[in-house]
């Protein structure tokens, strides 16, 4: 039986490159922690530079994600309210038995065809 059963999965190689960043960015923490140290700063230093940096990125990151989102919320409000405006805000003409008999009438319940109102 082989223990090599799932590796041509897309997962498995997605973790596996994951996996090689992660070792690589770990790596180069380490190159500068040890750049910083040869320079003449305390590890302990070095270390908490490292970190002050890590906080600063997420920071920013998280920041303008947040204005991505509301970015996205206003979008999505506007959408929906355009999709949903009423497209008939002004009342349009009518045909309608009004005072004047049966007609077009506007808003004002005034007849704008040309009828003859003695006629029914």
């Amino acid at each position: 039986m082989t223990t090599n059963t799932h590796n041509g999965r897309w997962s498995h190689r997605l973790g596996r490159g994951a996996g090689r960043v992660w070792r690589g960015y770990l790596r180069r923490e380490q190159r500068v922690t040890g750049w910083l140290v040869t320079r003449g700063m305390p590890a302990g230093a070095a270390t908490a530079v490292l970190w002050i940096v890590k906080l600063a990125v997420l920071g920013v990151l998280l920041y303008t994600v947040s204005w991505l989102a509301l970015l996205l919320a206003f979008a999505v409000v506007a959408a929906w309210l355009a999709r949903n405006a009423d497209e008939d805000d002004e009342k349009q003409p009518e045909l309608r038995d009004g005072h004047s008999g049966v007609g077009l009438y506007d808003k004002d319940d005034w007849r704008i065809d040309m009828g003859d109102p003695d006629e029914p």
